[in-house]
């Protein structure tokens, strides 16, 4: 996916120091108005920050230019400079993915014998599938990279017209100047364009969806709230109470964060309900969950955590209005054979072995829930499981700086079918195009 940057001269944000001077004094610009005519203007060098955390950091990696800062996935992530303040940046998933490290390579060497100007740095792990790199990544240089052990921060830039490297076990990180004479037209990391129709059933209202502003409530008003907005897709956390009563709750310590509850965790169900979150918003039981479902017909339960179809299937109130999201192969083969409509999650999904696409045809598996992180890495399965009929829903929306409901909207459907979303920001009367 390529991202493009730009930074204007009158951003205060972008990292520039402006020292304008005019007739003896000096006068700052407001970057919300326009700035008077000034006399003289100096400009100093856009920088990049890198920062790598490796897996025992427990830290997000990152990366700064022009005031944006993008959080990569797993693996090793290229930023490619176009010109000093534009760049586009892709991922590749070295840890678990063999042809994604053979890719990565690949396009290392292109930049380097086109002279581009780029840098890279390293987030979790990193280095298993690059064992069958290591003589080619040698031979080009990155010494360091070759011999990168699993778990290392690793970040490297060839700025000054050499490669230099930099590996720490837990953290690696470096604030650079970048050249202000690039200009390099290249694209390495082109956006492809999705053509998709829009509606409602591309979104799911992620925790019943966000309610005056507050996320993963799971709560009568966030459902109301939501339905009124559009959405008809509800996800709910589904989680037991002391004495096994199935509730609707993202997770106990969040629960008692938002009920200023300070007894022992979990609660009882009689001890659940007596609690609003936040003082003001209504708890579900499975009472609670049928009844607003049967109050609303052409709403479907998404479900999340819970992974046993067959009990909670025979006491929801409308099987055929209710998507199971599990998280075992066992469980999806037991709601197919018993007529439950199961979403495959992620970690199952890249488990199966030999042919995805039919495993899931045979158990009816008709959706796929899994992180919008991973979609670099895995395109030909997104394109081959959109090819079958197949849709999926990503989540980790609203994780990473600047990748909203907006942005997924214009960047990843089509790719997948839909998101998990918090917020309802989207027209289904107009025709969308992602990229």
């Amino acid at each position: 996916m390529r991202i493009v940057a730009k930074c204007s001269v009158r951003m205060l944000s972008s990292g520039f120091l402006y020292v304008l001077i005019s007739l003896g004094f000096a006068q700052m610009a407001n970057a919300d108005t326009h700035a008077k005519i000034i006399r003289y203007t100096t400009i100093e060098s856009p920088t990049i920050i890198l920062s790598s955390q490796s897996f025992n950091a427990k830290k997000r990696s990152g990366f700064t230019i022009a005031g944006q800062t993008e959080q990569p996935g797993r693996g090793l992530t290229i930023i490619h400079l176009n010109t000093s303040n534009t760049f586009e940046h892709r991922t590749f998933d070295t840890h678990a993915n063999e042809e994604a490290a053979e890719k990565m390579v690949e396009i290392l060497a292109q930049m380097l014998e086109n002279n581009a100007k780029f840098a890279v740095l390293a987030h979790d792990s990193a280095a298993k599938s690059l064992l069958n790199q290591t003589k080619k990544l040698s031979q080009l240089g990155f010494l360091q990279l070759s011999t990168l052990k699993s778990r290392q921060a690793y970040i490297m830039h060839n700025f000054n017209g050499k490669i230099v490297e930099s590996v720490d076990d837990v953290t690696a990180t470096a604030s650079l100047k970048i050249p202000d004479n690039i200009a390099d037209k290249k694209v390495y990391f082109p956006k492809i364009r999705y053509e998709f129709e829009p509606n409602n059933n591309r979104y799911i209202a992620h925790a019943g969806g966000e309610v005056n502003g507050i996320k993963s409530t799971n709560t009568k008003e966030a459902l109301d709230q939501n339905y009124k907005k559009g959405f008809r897709l509800f996800e709910l956390d589904i989680i037991e109470t002391s004495d096994g009563q199935l509730v609707a709750a993202h997770d106990w310590k969040m629960w008692s964060r938002f009920t200023d509850y300070k007894g022992e965790l979990p609660p009882s169900h009689e001890e659940f309900m007596k609690h609003k979150i936040y003082g003001d918003y209504t708890t579900l039981d499975f009472k609670g969950i049928n009844a607003w479902f049967a109050a609303h017909p052409d709403a479907t339960l998404v479900t999340d955590k819970v992974n046993d179809p067959i009990a909670f299937a025979d006491n929801f109130v409308d099987k055929d209005r209710l998507i199971m999201e599990l998280f075992s192969q066992m469980a999806i083969e037991e709601a197919a054979r018993n007529g439950i409509q199961p979403m495959i999650s992620q970690t199952p999904l890249l488990k199966i072995k030999g042919d995805k696409i039919n495993y899931l045809t045979v158990n009816n598996v008709k959706y796929v829930a899994l992180s919008r992180r991973i979609l670099a890495n895995e395109t030909k399965l997104m394109l081959q499981l959109k090819e079958n009929g197949i849709k999926v829903y990503v989540y980790n929306v609203n994780f990473d700086p600047g990748k909203d409901e907006k942005y997924v909207q214009e960047n990843e459907i089509g790719l997948v079918y839909g998101m998990y979303a918090d917020k309802w920001v989207f027209d289904p009367a107009k025709k969308e195009m992602s990229k």
